[in-house]
């Protein structure tokens, strides 16, 4: 059979591969071991399926193929981050970055090929949206990083966050099912609670993930909780607007009691004032919430520019006076291309 025709067996659930296990004659058990071999070993052929026979493999071979991604270029920061320009059996190039920590090793994934969305600020959403990516390309990626941090930092992979290209939530039922295959004792048995999903805000998606009680952690790309200002920056506000995106908050945090994590970018002259950090206070009102205050980087756009220590500073304190927690974060990798914002498949 064409290769090009071949149905990716990780497209089957358990039960179908027993399924086809029984329908050749075959005991459904094979299924069992096949999809051992899929998730919780991550074969990426089928020759290293080593207590299957010969014969059940060369089976497989004729009707299947694994479409793993390959890791085309890997760099490395002086930070000690990775970057991993991950090709996918199309072609098609995403990236993924290791981010080391002295306690914890954080993956960040991609979601899509591009960006189903328009945030200026954002190298990926110059790209445009090309594909969502499969549940199983979100898997490997987290599987090369993991392999990278025990070959580098000498430790397994700790924490997941759905950060890199694209926005998970225009991608959701193949992010869940990844996550499903992360966390499940079936495949990698990562608990949900070191997995962040971030989106830049899709108010009906966030009800839904609510609705259906899910266990990971939830971030939101603000940067202003001003109407005017976030539409200036991120254009899809005109669609997904403040109003709408608070509402579907306030929901998720009734049906969840999870506290909501603020991803936000303080820029001079656009949202450096004591204004749009009142905003934001307001914003945050409803629920416990944690703000990070990230340093921005570069994109080549003279629209952008990071704030100055004092615009900083005055976050700091207007959110600390308020009792909501704040922390700055310091990029990483910037020297790679690999910082927040940065992911732009240069490759």
């Amino acid at each position: 059979m064409d290769t090009a025709k071949k149905k990716d067996i990780r497209a089957l659930t358990k039960e179908q591969l027993r399924d086809f296990f029984e329908s050749k004659g075959d005991k459904p058990f094979r299924g069992n071991q096949v999809y051992e071999w899929l998730w919780q070993k991550s074969a990426h052929s089928f020759d290293a399926m080593t207590n299957v026979s010969k014969e059940t493999r060369q089976m497989l071979t004729d009707n299947f193929v694994i479409n793993h991604i390959k890791v085309d270029q890997m760099q490395r920061s002086k930070d000690g981050t990775i970057k991993n320009a991950v090709r996918l059996h199309d072609d098609l190039v995403v990236e993924s970055v290791l981010i080391p920590t002295k306690t914890r090793t954080t993956a960040c994934v991609s979601s899509q090929v591009g960006c189903s969305l328009d945030c200026k600020f954002c190298a990926t959403a110059r790209l445009k949206r090309m594909r969502n990516l499969n549940p199983d390309e979100i898997y490997d990626q987290v599987v090369a990083i993991d392999n990278e941090s025990r070959l580098y930092f000498d430790r397994p992979l700790s924490n997941i966050v759905f950060m890199g290209m694209g926005e998970p939530l225009m991608n959701y039922n193949n992010v869940l099912k990844a996550i499903d295959k992360i966390t499940s004792p079936e495949g990698l048995g990562m608990s949900p609670k070191r997995i962040t999903v971030s989106t830049s805000g899709v108010p009906k998606m966030i009800k839904k993930m609510a609705d259906e009680q899910v266990k990971f952690k939830l971030a939101v790309s603000l940067h202003s909780a001003i109407d005017e200002v976030r539409t200036s920056i991120m254009p899809f506000n005109a669609t997904f607007s403040l109003h709408d995106l608070r509402e579907a908050l306030e929901y998720w945090y009734q049906m969840t009691k999870s506290r909501i994590t603020y991803e936000y970018v303080v820029w001079e002259g656009i949202n450096d004032t004591q204004e749009d950090v009142d905003a934001l206070v307001a914003f945050c009102g409803f629920a416990p919430s944690k703000v990070n205050l990230i340093e921005y980087n570069p994109i080549d756009d003279d629209m952008f520019r990071q704030a100055s220590g004092s615009a900083l500073e005055m976050y700091v304190a207007t959110l600390e006076k308020n009792g909501i927690i704040v922390t700055v974060r310091r990029s990483r990798g910037k020297d790679i291309d690999a910082a927040c914002g940065q992911l732009a498949n240069k490759s």
